[in-house]
């Protein structure tokens, strides 16, 4: 069974990473001084876009690697939680015809949240590195 939870942990990991890698991408494509002026029209300092940015785009990339899933996604559930405070909520769930609701961001939250909590340990490159570590320990 313990294969199976670590299958599914596996396959949020990767859908997770994929999605902020692109969602990061894109922010970079539209352009970061683009993005920073959208923070700022929403009462945040412009700085943050760029944090958000590459913590998106690295953040994913870590995760399809499989490299600092829990912290990295606690931080990307720190993201989703902004976005929905900030910009989704006023929305409602599915949205209000303007703009999107926040039901993918919560989805994204709980994955996010999942993964803080239990990790994945499954094809990710971190768990070279820790049997180097317990083989140098034990030999």
């Amino acid at each position: 069974m313990t294969k199976n939870y670590e299958l599914g942990a596996l396959i949020l990991r990767v859908v997770l990473g994929i999605t902020f890698l692109v969602h990061g991408a894109a922010k970079f494509q539209m352009g970061l001084g683009n993005v920073s002026g959208f923070f700022e029209s929403l009462g945040l300092p412009g700085f943050m876009a760029y944090l958000v940015a590459v913590i998106e785009l690295v953040g994913g990339a870590l995760l399809i690697l499989g490299i600092g899933t829990r912290i990295v996604s606690i931080l990307l559930g720190l993201i989703m939680l902004g976005a929905i405070v900030k910009v989704k909520l006023a929305g409602g769930f599915m949205g209000d015809g303007k703009g999107a609701g926040y039901e993918l961001d919560l989805a994204l939250l709980a994955i996010s949240a999942y993964l803080g909590l239990s990790g994945s340990s499954l094809y990710a490159v971190e768990r070279l590195w820790k049997r180097t570590d317990s083989a140098a320990v034990q030999g």
